[in-house]
Order: structure tokens, then C-alpha cells, then sequence
């Protein structure tokens, strides 16, 4: 029992050093609104070590992937920021499971069984984290191409009745104003930035950036390219344009249609057994008797 005594009082003695030692430096960065961090108060330990160890430099690619999800789910400004909260979170989880597999060794008679569950769900926690991240980065941009085509087709119409491509974006934000969504949150900045002075391609580029999907770049570059023209070349460009992302939001469809198809698997296979047992177990009791 000594193991987790040194263990956890280790843990907690040196948080709570480096929290008196260097938390302050970092109290600007817990200033900063994430949604899904709840332990920011205890970041700033782990602010320091991540600082120290220079975890940018040395995981590189780790880091590169992780800001890049961060700059689409939480926007650019202060994505470096973010990213570093991110990571102290996770830490923090980490070390709250070993802290807790630490206090039940000692207290409770789960011997070294409640150090080693609290070192795995240190592990877990944060790779859960991690992979929670990229799933809401992945749906997110799975309906980001699956409106992308509805918008296309209201700005055809907008715009083969007469309007400007910019009044048919700001009628097409205007008609989803209580909608939340990826794609309608993105074109409202997008407004905002050419209401606040900014050019209609410095806007569209930006709206590209932070969507930081494939198809809605191609349809930014293909709006810059032809709005100029204007007239019948333009629209057929965005009618042609439409036509591959109808063809896209299909397959993504088919592909959510078969990721739930197979999630339904284990289920019929648990309810196929049940029923089996349920119908079998009676007759197996009277042959017996």
C-alpha cells in the first residue's frame, strides 16, 4: 500500500507547487470561452508543463491535426490557445483517474487494482477526448456538404430571377436566421465581414478557411470566378457545380445509411439469442423432466 501513497501524494504535492509557482502565467489563457472545458481552473499546471516540455516541437503532427480540428469546431482566433487548453484539459482528466485510483488503493479494498484502474482510465479518458474531437469534426462536415447542395440551388434560382450572388446569399442567411448550423453560421460571418468593410472575395476566401471543407472551396472558387460574368455563364456554372454535389451529399448519405445499418447489427444478433433462449429453455426443461 505504499506504492500509492507515494504515488498520489507526489501528484498532489507537485500540482499544487506548480499551481502556486506558475498558474498565474497562465490565468489569460483561462479567460478564453471553449465550449466543453470544465476544469479550467486547474489548467494552469499542465499549461506549464506543456509550455516546458515544448509539446508543440516535439509532436508535431499531433498538434498540427489537433489546432486543425480546433480552428473548424471553434473558429481561428486564438486556435493555438485553444488547442494548448485542450491538451491541459485532458491532462487534467488524467490526472484526477490517478488521483482517484491513488484514494481507492488506499481507502477502499480494491489493493492495487484501483491504482492500475485509475492509470487505465488516465489513458482512456484522453484518447476518448481525442477521438470525441474528430467525430464532431467529421459530422460536422458531413452537413456542411449535406446542405452545401440546398444552398446552391436557392442561389440559382436568387440569381437567374435577378439577383446579385451577394443579395442571394444574404436573402439564403436571412431565411435560416434561427437555424443553427456549420454552414449558415459561417456565411452569417461572412456577411458580417463584408457589411464591416471587407471585399466579397476577401469574405468568400475567409468563409472558405474556417469551413476548411474541399466542396465548399470549390464552390467559393467557382463563385469568385464566374460572378464577375454574370448572366446565363454563371448560372450554368453553379447548375453544373450543383450536379457533383448532389452526387457527394448522396454518398454521404449512403455511407450514414450503412454506418447505421451496421450499428443495428449487434442488437438483432442480442434479440436473435434472447428470443432463442426464450423459446428453447422451456423445452429443454421438459425433455429433462
Amino acid at each position: 500500500m505504499l506504492l500509492p501513497l507515494i504515488i498520489g501524494g507526489t501528484l498532489g504535492a507537485g500540482w499544487i507547487v506548480l499551481d502556486r509557482a506558475r498558474g498565474q502565467t497562465y490565468r489569460h489563457l483561462r479567460k478564453l470561452t471553449m465550449e466543453g472545458l470544465r476544469l479550467k481552473k486547474m489548467h494552469g499546471p499542465f499549461l506549464f508543463m506543456l509550455d516546458k516540455f515544448e509539446i508543440g516541437r516535439r509532436l508535431p503532427v499531433l498538434m498540427f491535426r489537433m489546432q486543425h480540428a480546433i480552428q473548424k469546431m471553434y473558429g481561428i482566433q486564438h486556435s493555438g490557445e485553444k488547442t494548448l487548453l485542450y491538451c491541459a484539459e485532458m491532462l487534467t482528466y488524467s490526472w484526477l483517474m490517478l488521483m482517484a485510483g491513488c484514494l481507492l488503493s488506499l481507502v477502499g479494498d480494491a489493493g492495487m487494482g484501483g491504482l492500475a484502474g485509475g492509470f487505465i482510465l488516465g489513458i482512456a479518458l484522453p484518447l476518448a477526448m481525442y477521438k470525441d474531437l474528430y467525430t464532431k469534426v467529421k459530422r460536422r462536415d458531413q452537413e456542411i456538404l449535406i446542405e452545401l447542395p440546398e444552398l446552391l440551388n436557392r442561389i440559382v434560382l436568387l440569381v437567374g430571377a435577378g439577383e446579385t450572388v451577394q443579395r442571394a446569399i444574404i436573402h439564403c442567411v436571412n431565411s435560416q436566421k434561427e437555424r443553427d448550423h456549420p454552414l449558415y453560421n459561417e456565411l452569417r460571418k461572412a456577411v458580417a465581414d463584408w457589411n464591416n468593410g471587407y471585399s466579397f472575395q476577401q469574405s468568400l476566401e475567409q468563409f472558405s478557411r474556417r469551413s476548411g471543407v474541399q466542396e465548399v472551396t470549390i464552390f467559393t472558387t467557382t463563385v469568385l470566378l464566374n460572378f464577375r460574368r454574370g448572366g446565363g455563364d454563371f448560372v450554368l456554372a453553379l447548375r453544373d457545380l450543383s450536379h457533383v454535389l448532389w452526387e457527394k451529399r448522396k454518398a454521404v448519405s449512403r455511407a450514414k445509411g450503412e454506418q447505421a445499418s451496421s450499428k443495428l447489427v449487434f442488437p438483432m444478433v442480442l434479440i436473435f439469442f434472447t428470443i432463442v433462449v426464450m423459446i428453447g429453455a422451456p423445452a429443454f426443461m421438459m425433455m429433462n423432466m
